[in-house]
């Protein structure tokens, strides 16, 4: 077993800090639920109180590494190296209306490069964990992207954009595409534990557009020492955030479905959702 550096060992330990914290709050949500006031409030002091507690434990143990944060924004560090990426709670909307999957997110920047990430889901208490060369973890379990090669045989997630958000007839086309080509499509509301099921093998692929760095800067790192690999959507670099990834087989041919690029016999209906 590899075993994390000690910077790693700290992401790993406010990861669990802030974990706590979202699952105490989080047995307060069933209440809020009927208040008058209503608990998007609560969540969201629930989210910036996780990313204070992560903030604060990263700060003591690594003066001067800067931060990219989903509530707090850009903090330049006196180190220009370095870069903690943060999502606090990702998966908000399932917190919010009491549904048991969200994560905390944490991924290190070096010189402008992933090196390490750390996706911890609090509710089950697993800790998925990758460095740079050192493998994907889950705890003490090395972790490989699933090994089928036909997209006829997968179980692929994604997600599907919320009310307001641009895009969703270009989902629904692109769900259509995808859906005649897998055996099953599920939608999760996490894009981290995403890419961390992924990196487990627990899921065989997934695409999503839209996505922002710390969404995704943990799970790129799992995905990648997992074994997988992940291909930008329309040519564009995935860390935009319009990707599809699997492992080097499912990858490209899943990106290739959403875009369209692979073609059915005419006699082939599309499956569109209702």
């Amino acid at each position: 077993m590899s075993r994390p550096s000690p910077t790693v060992s700290v992401m790993m330990d406010a990861a669990r800090a802030a974990g706590r914290r979202l699952v105490r709050d989080f047995g307060e949500v069933e209440n809020l639920q009927v208040s008058r006031k209503g608990p998007a409030d609560f969540v969201s002091a629930a989210d910036k109180k996780a990313e204070e507690i992560i903030r604060k434990a990263l700060e003591k143990t690594r003066p001067g590494y800067g931060f990219l944060l989903e509530e707090g924004g850009e903090v330049i560090g006196s180190d220009k190296t370095h870069r903690f990426i943060i999502d606090p709670l990702d998966g908000t909307l399932n917190f919010l209306h009491g549904i048991p999957h969200f994560a905390i997110s944490i991924g290190l920047e070096r010189d402008g490069k992933l090196r390490a990430g750390v996706v911890f889901d609090p509710m089950r208490n697993e800790l998925f964990w990758a460095e740079e060369g050192q493998g994907a973890w889950l705890e003490n379990k090395r972790l490989r992207v699933s090994a089928r090669r036909k997209l006829s045989e997968c179980v692929v997630t994604t997600g599907i954009p919320q009310l307001g958000v641009n895009g969703a007839e270009k989902f629904l086309d692109e769900l259509a595409r995808v859906r005649t080509e897998v055996a099953a499509v599920r939608r999760f509301g996490s894009a981290a534990l995403d890419l961390a099921w992924v990196a487990a093998g627990r899921f065989d692929g997934f695409w999503e557009r839209g996505l922002s760095p710390w969404d995704i800067a943990a799970g790129f790192v799992l995905l990648q020492e997992a074994g997988g690999m992940i291909v930008g959507l329309d040519k564009q670099d995935p860390r935009k955030g319009a990707f599809a990834c699997g492992n080097t087989s499912i990858a490209q041919k899943l990106g290739e479905s959403v875009e369209g690029k692979i073609r059915k016999p005419a006699s082939t209906s599309k499956l569109r959702p209702a």
